[in-house]
């Protein structure tokens, strides 16, 4: 049997970014409504965090990378001050130049509102060199996003700054998404720059992932 012609092949490939580009936007729509209506945001997410507290991985962790929850996300900012005045160096996302860069957090007055409305480092102190923090360091990394499955599949928002960071982190840090259970779907499509989470952790459970070995 002959090969198909190149041109088919990439009309093929076209064919299959198209579909799961349309699957990725039907799921984020479902998923930023079932997370709006999550009910007690507040309690679920101290649940969630909680797990998160507790995993052993996470008790190991020197530098961990907490997102700092905005919107209708899971909420972060009621753990990270107990986190940042605690023996780990917590480290926190910002952006700049459409990249996602690294700082040390030291307290909550560091912050300030930024791009999208996100509580980001005050841009002063962006330039000191002991706040600045290079993703190799990092045993931990703590990831946002809209919709998840059971494997570690996970949806953002579609801009990719987690996606560009998270391939420059070291094969052993650990990758763990916070997510309430609505956001839990039977699959999630993942495409080849996409990355698997290790975990998932829900008020529910934490689902075992398959991490970047899925993306190899």
């Amino acid at each position: 049997m002959s090969a198909k012609p190149r041109y088919e092949c990439e009309e093929l490939s076209a064919m299959n970014d198209a579909a799961l580009s349309a699957q990725k936007l039907g799921i984020r729509k479902a998923a930023h409504l079932a997370r709006k209506a999550q009910p007690d945001k507040e309690a679920v997410s101290l649940a969630i965090t909680d797990r998160v507290l507790q995993m052993p991985e996470y008790v190991a962790a020197r530098y961990v990378m907490w997102y700092v929850d905005a919107r209708d996300e899971a909420r972060t900012r009621q753990a990270i001050p107990g986190e940042v005045a605690g023996d780990k160096a917590i480290v926190v996302p910002y952006c700049a130049d459409g990249e996602l860069k690294l700082f040390r957090l030291e307290s909550m007055d560091e912050l300030e509102v930024g791009m999208y409305q996100i509580l980001e480092p005050r841009e002063p102190l962006r330039e000191i060199a002991a706040k600045k923090i290079d993703i190799n360091q990092l045993d931990l990394i703590l990831v946002p996003g809209l919709g998840f499955d059971a494997r570690g599949g996970r949806i953002g928002h579609g801009k990719g700054y987690y996606d560009r960071l998270l391939e420059h982190a070291k094969p052993e840090t650990l990758l763990v998404s916070l997510a309430f259970e609505c956001q839990m779907f039977d699959d999630v499509p993942m495409q080849r720059h996409d990355i698997f989470m290790d975990k998932v952790v829900t008020e529910k459970c934490v689902y075992e992932g398959i991490g970047r070995r899925g993306t190899s």
